[in-house]
């Protein structure tokens, strides 16, 4: 497998496309647009969490051909959770073309030749094209019994920053409840975030951002494992077709 990169990255280097969130659709994204010829910025904010899905076992199969079906196979019959969590970090990091980041993104702004990310450590990054790919995480808030915490299902790191920054740019929101899946022998929990409200989305694309989409969870409709995949190779088909920003 070639591990080469098509690019050496540096703070100063301006990406193809930047993905924010490396879930199920972040990954996905990201993976397909690295084997398409991009050069990928795929930002998390835990390492330890990518490609981790809300469920602990998986009894659906994936689309042929992607990234997760790929990760199902080398994890092996049976594999839980932490076994897909290893294939798929495994299969991004050996692909061509991806920089894997663990940083915050705590806001976005344009500049003539793209996106710039900004981070909580304070060393922005920038791209032609950002897709945001955040999951339950937009002011996420992980609810067990009377406690609260600001937080993810994982105790991950919820983007409240990122949420704030676009609520000063008059973005909406709706706010949503998932209810987590009952495991025997685990205390009964609920996750509650903000997702982008159906008025701030044409199509994959957010209104008030030239260049920045959201893919998966942070958008409004239902997401079942399978849609969402499917929903990132129709947006990589609609970054591929669109004119990229450069630098010239």
């Amino acid at each position: 497998m070639d591990v080469s990169p098509r690019s050496f990255p540096h703070t100063g280097f301006l990406y193809d496309l930047a993905v924010v969130g490396a879930g199920l659709a972040g990954s996905e994204l990201a993976y397909t647009a690295a084997r398409a010829g991009l050069d990928v910025l795929l930002v998390t904010q835990s390492l330890d969490s990518v490609g981790n899905l809300y469920h602990a076992t998986v009894e659906e199969s994936f689309p042929e051909g992607t990234l997760l079906e790929k990760a199902r196979i080398q994890a092996g019959p049976g594999a839980d959770v932490w076994a897909l969590h290893r294939a798929v970090k495994f299969l991004l990091e050996a692909t061509s073309g991806i920089h894997l980041l663990q940083s915050l993104v705590v806001g976005l702004s344009q500049t003539p030749e793209g996106v710039v990310l900004e981070t909580w450590e304070g060393v922005p990054r920038s791209a032609k094209q950002v897709v945001l790919a955040v999951g339950s995480f937009l002011m996420g808030r992980l609810i067990i019994g009377n406690t609260e915490e600001h937080a993810g299902r994982l105790s991950e790191v919820a983007y409240d920053d990122l949420y704030d920054s676009l609520l000063a740019q008059n973005f909406e929101f709706d706010a949503l409840e998932q209810i987590a899946p009952t495991l025997e022998g685990a205390l009964p929990y609920s996750v509650r975030f903000k997702s982008f409200a159906a008025s701030e989305l044409e199509g994959f694309k957010l209104k008030r951002l030239e260049g920045v989409y959201a893919l998966g969870r942070c958008t409004v409709g239902e997401h079942t494992y399978s849609s969402v995949l499917r929903n990132a190779h129709q947006l990589l088909k609609e970054l591929v077709e669109s004119p990229l920003k450069t630098d010239n």
